[in-house]
């Protein structure tokens, strides 16, 4: 338990660092389908959404995932300190699908196959401010 404070600091930084991404991919896709007809904005958009998502996005989420699960293995009982784990944990599940959906979407769009648009995207993008506000009550508040 030691070490228990700088993990769970290094924990709350990834975090940030992944909702930080997690909030602008979409943002970018945005851009991506609703200038699809400027080939030269396009390809720089291209550039920005692979560094996001692979140099950014991938680390964060790996060292929030570990690190998290390092924090509920040195300290198991916060199982048993109410349902707001298992709610917090529920909604990190939902991320993580997010996550990977924000992957699969970048990966249609660089092939110039996404019929999704910036409408679309726009809305899209709500969806982890849903979630990061359902994990920070759980984690702050405990309600439950």
């Amino acid at each position: 338990m030691e070490y228990y404070n700088w993990i769970l600091a290094f924990h709350v930084m990834s975090f940030i660092s992944w909702m930080a991404m997690l909030f602008y991919l979409p943002r970018l896709y945005v851009y991506h389908t609703e200038f699809k007809d400027n080939y030269d904005f396009v390809e720089v958009v291209k550039i920005q959404e692979e560094k996001l998502y692979k140099f950014i996005g991938i680390p964060a989420f790996w060292a929030t995932i570990l690190s998290g699960g390092a924090l509920i293995v040195l300290n198991p009982a916060l199982f048993k300190s109410g349902i707001w784990l298992h709610i917090k944990l529920t909604a990190v599940i939902f991320l993580i699908l997010y996550h990977l959906s924000l992957g699969y979407f970048r990966k249609k769009l660089l092939n110039d196959e996404c019929t999704k648009s910036g409408k679309f995207f726009r809305v899209y993008n709500e969806v982890p401010t849903i979630l990061m506000i359902i994990i920070v009550i759980m984690v702050v508040i405990k309600p439950i």
